[in-house]
């Protein structure tokens, strides 16, 4: 499997307070990020894997949701994440 679980912990360990902090939305976001990027290196080759397709449409919708959320309640959280993910907004 792509995600494993020390790499689950790396990832909160980064974006969140620490390995274990898997509730804030900073470390949400980072492993949502993850997985889109691979779901996107698996789609540019099954270009025909529809339910991939729909996961991933899922995701990007949960991933800005969350930014949402985080953008309302805490607008520097917001800015520090998107810029050390490299997103878009």
């Amino acid at each position: 499997m792509y995600l494993t679980s020390e790499k689950k912990a790396e990832l909160f360990g980064k974006y969140g307070k620490s390995n274990t902090d898997t509730g804030s939305a900073e470390s949400q976001i980072a492993l949502f990020s993850y997985r889109i990027s691979h779901l996107t290196e698996h789609l540019k080759s099954n270009k025909k894997d529809y339910n991939t397709s729909r996961s991933l449409k899922a995701l990007v919708g949960k991933r800005r949701r969350m930014l949402d959320y985080l953008k309302d309640r805490d607008i520097e959280r917001y800015r520090a994440i998107v810029k050390e993910l490299g997103l878009r907004r």
